[in-house]
């Protein structure tokens, strides 16, 4: 069963918005990805096992090297899976 309320929706609503801004797909995925683990922690969202694994994927997507350049396929991959974790979140 999906995580109802005001808090709930508020971090729906956060990912969605950080994850879309202005700005590299990479540092907003990483940034979504933080307040998406914010709102578990609050408790204001419940994990699912799909949710887990679409941010571990993430997190592999968003690895890279010190003073390594953000590069194409990692943007291209935290696009992909941000969305899906888009579609998730309605149930987390």
């Amino acid at each position: 069963m999906a995580s109802q309320g005001a808090a709930a929706n508020a971090a729906r609503t956060d990912f969605s918005a950080l994850l879309n801004a202005k700005g590299h797909a990479v540092e907003n995925a990483r940034r979504a990805a933080e307040r998406l683990e914010r709102a578990f922690a609050e408790g204001a969202l419940q994990r699912t096992e799909d949710v887990d694994e679409a941010l571990a994927d993430l997190s592999i997507a968003l690895q890279q090297s010190e003073g390594q350049k953000l590069g194409g396929k990692s943007a291209e991959a935290a696009r992909f899976i941000g969305r899906r974790l888009e579609r998730l979140l309605a149930d987390a």
